[in-house]
Order: C-alpha cells, then sequence, then structure tokens
C-alpha cells in the first residue's frame, strides 16, 4: 500500500501551493490565539486521523485504500479516519454516518467524493451554507458558512454498517468535538443512525420517532458544573441521509433537503442564504 495523501487534521483547508499556504498558516496562528477552541479542534481532528481502536475499521478502510475502485486506481487513498469540516464558529452541525469506502475514505473530507456528498454540498450552497456547489478534493477552493460537518463514526465500516462496539467508541470524539463547536445551535441528523448517536449524547427522552423535518428538543443543563452534553445545540432536525438509495429513488429530492437546512438556518437565528 503505497502512503496515503499527507492532509492535515484541519477544520477549513489551506489553499494548497506556495504563498497561499504560508499566508493562510500565519492566519490560522492568529485565529487560535483568538480562539482557543479552533487550536482544540484541530488537535481532535488530528486524534481522529491517527486512531486505529477499532481493528476491524481499520482493516477495512487500509485494505479499499488498496483495492481501489477502477475509476479512482491512479488516486492514493486517504485510508485513516476522517476528521470533521467547516466553519469552527458554525451556528448549524451536519451530523452523518461514517466516510463512504471510496468517498471520504478516499479523500479524506467529509462526504467528498461520491454522489451522496455531490447532493450534499450542492445542497448547502443553495441554502447559504457553502461557497461553491462541489466538493472534490482537500484544496478545492470550498468553504463552509456557519455549518461543520461530522459523523457519528470516523472510518468506513464494511458495507456501511459500523458495529454498535464501533459506534460506542467513536463516539468521544463527537462528544468533544459538539463541546468545542461553542457557537452551535442546532444539529442536522443525517440519518436514523446520526439521530439515534445525537440523542443518546444528549439524553433525549422520550425520542420522538425519527423522519424528515422532524425535531427533538435537547433538553436544558441540569444547573451543574458539567458542559451540557451537546454544548449549546437546544434542537435536533432530522433529515433522511443524502444516500443515492434515497435520492436517486426521490425519497429525499432536492427541496426535500433544501427544507430542512433553511428550517435550520431559521433555528438557529441565522440570516437568509
Amino acid at each position: 500500500m503505497s502512503a496515503p495523501p499527507s492532509q492535515p487534521g484541519d477544520v477549513q483547508e489551506a489553499e494548497p501551493h506556495g504563498d497561499a499556504v504560508a499566508r493562510v498558516a500565519g492566519e490560522r496562528s492568529e485565529q487560535e490565539r483568538a480562539s482557543p477552541g479552533i487550536a482544540a479542534l484541530r488537535l481532535l481532528n488530528d486524534e481522529v486521523v491517527a486512531c486505529r481502536r477499532c481493528d476491524r475499521l481499520v482493516t477495512w478502510r487500509e485494505q479499499t485504500a488498496v483495492d481501489k475502485r477502477a475509476a479512482f486506481a491512479d488516486e492514493d487513498y486517504w485510508g485513516r479516519g476522517v476528521p470533521g469540516f467547516g466553519d469552527p464558529a458554525a451556528a448549524v452541525v451536519l451530523v452523518g454516518l461514517a466516510p463512504a469506502a471510496h468517498g471520504a475514505n478516499r479523500t479524506g473530507r467529509m462526504f467528498t467524493g461520491d454522489r451522496s456528498g455531490d447532493f450534499l454540498y450542492a445542497a448547502l450552497h443553495r441554502c447559504g451554507f457553502a461557497n461553491q456547489p462541489t466538493s472534490v478534493r482537500a484544496g478545492d477552493g470550498l468553504a463552509l458558512r456557519d455549518a461543520y460537518i461530522t459523523a457519528a463514526v470516523r472510518c468506513a465500516p464494511p458495507a456501511n454498517k459500523p458495529t454498535p462496539a464501533e459506534r460506542d467508541a467513536c463516539r468521544p470524539f463527537l462528544e468533544r468535538e459538539l463541546a468545542l463547536l461553542v457557537n452551535a445551535r442546532i444539529a442536522v441528523a443525517l440519518g436514523a443512525f446520526a439521530y439515534g448517536v445525537l440523542c443518546t449524547i444528549s439524553g433525549v427522552r422520550p425520542r420522538p420517532r425519527f423522519g424528515h423535518g422532524a425535531i427533538a428538543e435537547v433538553p436544558a443543563a441540569d444547573g451543574s458544573a458539567e458542559p451540557a452534553p451537546l454544548g449549546g445545540i437546544s434542537r435536533i432536525i432530522c433529515s433522511f441521509h443524502p444516500s443515492q438509495q434515497n435520492t436517486f429513488t426521490g425519497r429525499l429530492t432536492a427541496d426535500m433537503a433544501d427544507t430542512v437546512l433553511l428550517d435550520a438556518r431559521r433555528l438557529a437565528n441565522l440570516p437568509p442564504g
């Protein structure tokens, strides 16, 4: 297996070449001094990238990086844990299931390199969360505004089905990430799996039935010195996952995705996109 492509565990990637890297690196240093949370997010992302906790997932992600899809035969796969991506000051956090074997496991960026990501980023652009409608690879110029994308499980699982033990092993990454996204007010659960994890973390009981557009209220902090499980997030909005199975069959349409994202903007008190 060739060495995987190099990419920092960054929250919003820099331009990939020359003076731009030095310029952005200087800006990041200033940002980190102003907001220790940004530095903490980067450290967390580095931990995600380096994680080898689940033997089955490590074996699968690395073998997939060797047994490449023919269309990507000339590419170096990422083949590691995939960090979150987006605006560290995001008011809206989107949580998916796990990286796709030949999508984010190839590119190293959440929801990037497959049809699910094509659908999702186009919707984010239409709704004012992204500066462009496509996400191809790290360094492609994509930047998110007021949105951050992550997943309940950070390594590509066989058949896209993590085990309960793998889900639970990865959950501390999401818990820490949500605590560091201090401006987040709304979580969008992309699918029932992510919804279940978010409800478990936040203590939502009884759990409203999952359905597209359904909203769960997050319990308020109990007044203790401990931070709330989802930080400042007050609601979880459900969305069908943007899988090909859902988008190709019409179970999830562009209008339906836009409705959820625009609801998230409104509930997060963001201006129209």
